[in-house]
């Protein structure tokens, strides 16, 4: 529209320059000649500011449209900025909160090892407990059935 605009002041503005710089009231234009009268001027002056005032109009209405065009974009641009800056705050709290969760699973997964090392020693403890009485208790079985052999054997020589 602007380009468009541009033309018709350019097409008006010279109508009106072709107009002034003439002496006469003869025309010379592309080859032909001509020779308006009064009435024939006045049309051909108000066609010409018809175009220019045309001409202008659509050079502001083009404006108009090329600005409005402007600020919407300028505006999506702003939406999308924000909208960018909004996911990357998600994205942000997202990665937070994984991380969070992945801390505490490692620590869940360090206090199970750690639990399952202190049963395992428990156990382990309680297995040495366990055979240290059996053998203990081996020990005295051993020591009583030699005192009762030891017992008896004086007692049949006594006899």
């Amino acid at each position: 529209m602007i380009f468009l605009g541009l033309l018709l002041v350019i097409l008006g503005a010279g109508g009106a320059i072709l107009v002034f710089a003439e002496e006469g009231t003869t025309y010379d234009m592309f080859g032909y000649t001509f020779q308006p009268n009064h009435v024939e001027m006045f049309v051909a002056g108000a066609a010409a500011a018809t175009v220019l005032l045309l001409g202008l109009w659509l050079i502001m209405a083009g404006s108009r449209r090329s600005a409005k065009r402007r600020r919407a974009l300028r505006a999506t641009r702003a939406d999308a900025s924000h909208r960018v800056a909004e996911l990357e705050d998600e994205k942000r709290r997202l990665q937070e909160r994984l991380e969070k969760e992945h801390a505490a699973k490692q620590r869940t997964a360090a206090d199970k090892r750690t639990a399952d090392e202190r049963v395992a020693t428990e156990r382990t403890a309680t297995e040495r407990a366990a055979d240290k009485r059996t053998a203990d208790d081996r020990a005295a079985a051993t020591h009583t059935a030699d005192d009762r052999l030891v017992a008896g054997s004086a007692e049949d020589t006594r006899r």
